[in-house]
């Protein structure tokens, strides 16, 4: 059971532990996740707790979240995220999940959220080739080339998932194995060590393995 809750990343600081060391960690908003959905195995064929946070004006939903979110007895919220194998014990459809819930200072979590997209790069940013041959006779401008990409006449062509330029970032990552800082439950935010995916306004996951 990994259990978990929704944030959005605030941006990055640096906080000293009681030895005196500047750590660096990047403050995430946290406030009460909503319990739309309990998923058993009896009726879904697994456990799962589906959460969601941030409010959002009635609206801004279609009629399908309407009526979801008022099945749960609950506010429109602008996030909506599963945690899979976990069912937070003495709660209900309805019931909101706070930071106190689910987190204490030391507790290591992993976060999901999407990257930074950099749009359409070469392969020397996107894969971190080297380029080619550097700026030796002959090579010119070339340096950030990918180089020979194909073979020769046998198979004479080029093979399916070799790295090239393309576009680059933007996609759902994971940071592993950072720990809880500090907690400031009265204004909702959690201090976590290190640098976690995407932007600042960005939405994340915060899972805790410490409850695994």
């Amino acid at each position: 059971m990994m259990s978990g809750l929704i944030g959005k990343k605030v941006g990055m600081t640096s906080i000293f532990d009681e030895l005196g060391r500047s750590i660096a960690v990047t403050v995430v908003e946290v406030e009460p996740c909503a319990i739309t959905q309990i998923k058993t195995e009896e009726t879904d064929g697994y456990n799962a707790v589906q959460l969601s946070a941030f409010k959002k004006k009635s609206s801004k939903i279609n009629g399908a979240l309407a009526g979801h979110f008022e099945k749960a007895g609950t506010e429109p919220r602008k996030v909506i995220s599963e945690f899979r194998d976990y069912i937070p014990e003495g709660f209900e459809l309805g019931d909101e999940l706070t930071i106190g819930d689910v987190f204490e200072v030391g507790d290591r979590v992993d976060v999901v959220g999407t990257s930074k997209g950099t749009g359409f790069t070469g392969v020397v940013k996107r894969h971190n080739f080297s380029g080619v041959g550097g700026r030796t006779h002959g090579q010119h401008n070339r340096e950030r080339a990918p180089g020979a990409i194909g073979q020769a006449s046998d198979p004479s062509r080029v093979f399916k998932g070799i790295k090239m330029a393309g576009r680059s970032g933007n996609h759902r990552t994971k940071a592993q194995n950072l720990s809880v800082a500090q907690i400031y439950a009265d204004s909702n935010m959690l201090l976590v060590t290190g640098s976690i995916p995407g932007p600042n306004g960005g939405y994340v996951e915060i899972h805790n393995k410490s409850q695994s």
